[in-house]
């Protein structure tokens, strides 16, 4: 991505991030983790689920029917299953909640699930996925999202683009991570090409007649595209299933749509943990994850590349410079940020990098 940004430091973007949460009536604990998990997207290289969501969370904690003290709950445990409530909280509250219970309960039964309803966009789910990483376990989250793609063959936004996404435990190699939408592209990725005037790759939108569009503003009010044609359509709504169906959330169109935007605390989400010692001696299964990575790594390497990544390698080798040398956003991103915290009354004094609106 090319264009104009400004190198911002990670701890002081999730300061003023956090302080705008808190001014909407978030609890400080929530308000920083929902901050966090905004930051880590940055940090990762992945804006589109980044602080340019910063104002349309606010948003929905101000105006758009969030509970922003919405607590979550236990509303049925069967052995390691689990349907939780999110209590029309922002989705990461929901779904940190859920996966806190699936690794507690797989601890004891081998493997867990969690099937949240009364849930709002939930940001990355990678981030939720990767929380099981600290107890040695596999973790496992998808969520449904406002339908914003076509079906294969289709012309009308009735799916959405249910992200899945999969941590997975290494010993001296870096975990695989793995966490991607079963769209071409994600709208947020959309809207950062249409921020720099960039045209889109092929393949991940059509217009809204279904033609394929390079033009990211024609994307923005068109279709998502499935990637690999019919198979990412049917898994967008294998995970749209899963998040919806056993918790009772709403699925597909019964979220919403673009044009009137998604109905408050309809989102779903479900979350599973897998305890590696259950299945087998974690200090084999480390040894064999990393000879699976070594041996990627070893791979001849294709002309015009450089070398062969293990899943989720390039945003943990980003997070590692980001972190070093400022997080990179555009002018857009950050205008959209200085309006918020001051419409919030967040003092912005002492934060050089944010600009006068």
């Amino acid at each position: 991505m090319t264009g104009e940004h400004t190198r911002v430091p990670a701890g002081e973007l999730a300061q003023l991030t956090s302080a705008c949460f808190a001014a909407c009536d978030m609890a400080g604990q929530d308000a920083a983790y929902l901050a966090d998990t905004l930051v880590d997207a940055d940090l990762g290289g992945v804006h589109s689920h980044g602080v340019m969501r910063v104002l349309d969370y606010v948003e929905k904690l101000t105006t758009g029917g969030v509970d922003p003290r919405g607590a979550p709950s236990v509303v049925r445990e069967f052995g390691g299953c689990v349907v939780v409530d999110g209590g029309n909280s922002m989705g990461q509250i929901g779904a940190r909640f859920a996966m806190q219970r699936a690794i507690a309960l797989a601890a004891t039964h081998g493997i867990a699930a969690a099937a949240i309803r009364g849930s709002n966009h939930c940001g990355a789910v990678g981030y939720i996925a990767r929380m099981a990483l600290a107890e040695g376990m596999i973790g496992v989250a998808t969520t449904n999202a406002l339908p914003t793609m076509a079906p294969w063959g289709g012309a009308e936004r009735i799916l959405g683009i249910n992200p899945l996404a999969f941590a997975i435990p290494a010993g001296r190699e870096r975990p695989i991570e793995y966490d991607a939408a079963f769209s071409g592209s994600s709208h947020g990725k959309i809207r950062i090409h249409e921020q720099h005037g960039l045209p889109i790759p092929e393949g991940w939108a059509l217009d809204r007649d279904g033609n394929p569009t390079t033009d990211a503003s024609v994307a923005v009010d068109g279709l998502l595209a499935p990637i690999g044609m019919y198979k990412g359509t049917a898994l967008a709504m294998v995970m749209g299933i899963l998040s919806s169906m056993l918790s009772g959330a709403s699925y597909g169109t019964e979220l919403g749509d673009m044009e009137a935007g998604p109905r408050p605390g309809e989102d779903g989400h479900f979350v599973a943990a897998i305890n590696v010692a259950a299945f087998e001696d974690p200090h084999v299964f480390a040894e064999r994850m990393d000879g699976a990575i070594a041996e990627l790594h070893a791979c001849r390497v294709a002309d015009g590349h450089e070398r062969v990544y293990a899943p989720g390698e390039i945003e943990a080798l980003r997070r590692e410079e980001y972190g070093a040398d400022g997080i990179p956003l555009n002018a857009v991103t950050l205008a959209e940020l200085a309006t918020v915290a001051r419409g919030l009354g967040v003092s912005s004094a002492d934060v050089p990098w944010l600009p006068n609106v």
